[in-house]
């Protein structure tokens, strides 16, 4: 194993790249596209260095490192990746040069916006490989206002709405949690610290768990989103610019996933596991609802940005259900949403540069125009509904399968939202793509150009890679989340039957 410390260097690279871009000249728009390009391109290169060097078998942490930050505060640098963190990690720096070629028409204000753009990306890694709860606070509101001024800044009409309705709900939820991050701190038999794995196991009262499970939950709730808290969604992939959009749903949104298994479940396990009924009951309204809004739509940004809420119900609820499949699942469709819905953004970014609207209703006869184009949606709509074959079945039947052996009836409102998801995304894509062409400009849409060729290729590769062929990523997920499973489930609630079933590899 490599002891080069390719994890901190991962997530601070991008950073380091704003300085590179700094230097380049404002006007020279080319040469800052290129600069953001490369930075992010050798970030990933470099990530495949904690890809190559993770061990598999283990649920611990790896390739981190623990450094005193501010000891009389109880303050660390501690970082690594396990198996929930690692694919999140591998997400984002493989998504961000895809973002990069997808703002490729960004001329004004450009390099504000490629340093920003960076300056995000170091935030999301951040919070997934930090292990000192200060430290991920700081990664955590670090990456909440790079995605603030490039929605305000560069969306659309109605963008500093969305942008500071993003912003408020987001830092209400983060404020309870630091109130409730505060309290375990001074909880903590000995000296205060902020160091997650000591704080695990902190002895705290039933009371107290909910109380700070709550503090947790509220600002993941938000950030997944769930419902009553999803307003701000649709507003802001509606606004965001195309990156802004693919990262929001790719990887923003999955902070308060990933928070949910890394910090709620771990540190408070007896007050998650009185919750579950709640948060499953929030994770299914969140399945059927998200779906049934998505419907209706006819802004096709809000539409995708509706699909998001009903996919990550669907996560929230494999995390919850205390089985190992259901867990993995969800984990796996963390990594899977991302790459169907950011390729999804991408293509309707494509296709809103071409025709400059978001009406599904100005749209018809795409295909004739564009036949790549169209092809290229339907594979990745057909891979965001659960096609057999393609990344998102694989995710999907986990969750089903989990939830399945634990409770069984819950099962059926979840696989009525997969009906209703085949409904939203075929009907958008027939009114797109296909049907009478009632404006002529439709006919005259180009398609996929070389540049998008190159964005979309390796998404579109993964997608069938991970739906044929699902255990590389499984067998660095399911070690962790048997960890978390552990946590969550009481056992001896199960019926016999119910435990050996969920057992079972």
């Amino acid at each position: 194993m490599s002891e080069w410390p390719f994890l901190d260097i991962v997530v601070f690279l991008p950073l380091a790249g704003t300085l590179l871009i700094g230097l380049i000249p404002r006007a020279r728009v080319g040469a800052l596209r290129i600069g953001a390009l490369a930075v992010t391109v050798v970030t990933f290169l470099l990530s495949l260095g904690i890809l190559m060097n993770f061990d598999t078998g283990t649920a611990d942490f790896q390739l981190g490192t623990s450094v005193e930050w501010i000891p009389e505060w109880g303050i660390s640098y501690i970082t690594g990746v396990d198996g929930v963190s690692l694919w999140m990690v591998m997400l984002t720096t493989f998504l961000m040069p895809l973002s990069v070629l997808a703002s490729w028409s960004v001329e004004r204000r450009a390099k504000p916006y490629f340093i920003f753009l960076l300056t995000l990306e170091t935030g999301l890694l951040g919070v997934f490989v930090s292990l000192d709860l200060f430290l991920f606070y700081v990664f955590w509101e670090a990456s909440l206002v790079p995605m603030y001024l490039l929605i305000g800044i560069w969306g659309y009409r109605n963008r500093v709405y969305a942008a500071m309705k993003f912003f408020l709900f987001t830092l209400v939820g983060s404020l309870l949690m630091l109130v409730a991050i505060l309290f375990l701190y001074f909880s903590f038999p000995g000296s205060p610290t902020f160091n997650y794995q000591e704080l695990l196991g902190t002895p705290l009262s039933l009371g107290t768990q909910r109380l700070l499970f709550l503090g947790f939950f509220a600002s993941f709730a938000v950030k997944v989103p769930l419902v009553p808290l999803h307003t701000w969604l649709p507003d802001a992939h509606t606004e965001a610019p195309t990156a802004g959009s693919v990262m929001l749903a790719a990887v923003l949104l999955k902070l308060g996933a990933y928070g949910l298994i890394r910090f709620a479940i771990p540190l408070f396990p007896d007050a998650a596991r009185e919750l579950v009924p709640l948060v499953m009951t929030l994770a299914i309204i969140g399945i059927v609802y998200g779906a049934a809004v998505a419907i209706v739509q006819r802004d096709m940004k809000r539409l995708i940005a509706y699909s998001s809420i009903a996919h990550l119900g669907f996560i929230v609820l494999g995390v919850f259900v205390g089985s190992i499949q259901g867990m993995s699942g969800g984990i796996l469709q963390m990594l899977n949403h991302g790459l169907s819905t950011g390729a999804l953004f991408m293509l309707f970014g494509a296709l809103y540069e071409r025709r400059h609207t978001r009406r599904i209703a100005d749209y018809g006869g795409v295909a004739r125009s564009a036949p790549v184009l169209a092809g290229v949606f339907l594979f990745v709509a057909l891979s965001s509904l659960g096609l057999p074959g393609l990344n998102g079945f694989v995710g999907e039947f986990l969750v089903l399968l989990g939830t399945f052996f634990r409770y069984r009836w819950w099962v059926v409102p979840a696989a009525f939202g997969i009906i209703l998801a085949a409904i939203y995304l075929l009907w958008a894509y027939k009114r797109v793509f296909h049907g009478p062409i009632t404006n002529d400009a439709n006919l005259r849409i180009p398609d996929l150009r070389p540049r998008e060729m190159v964005m979309l290729a390796p998404i579109l590769v993964l997608i069938a890679f991970i739906g044929v062929y699902p255990k590389p990523f499984l067998d660095r997920i399911e070690p962790s989340a048997q960890k978390v499973v552990d946590q969550l489930r009481d056992s001896s609630a199960l019926p016999e039957a119910a435990v050996g079933d969920a057992d079972a590899p």
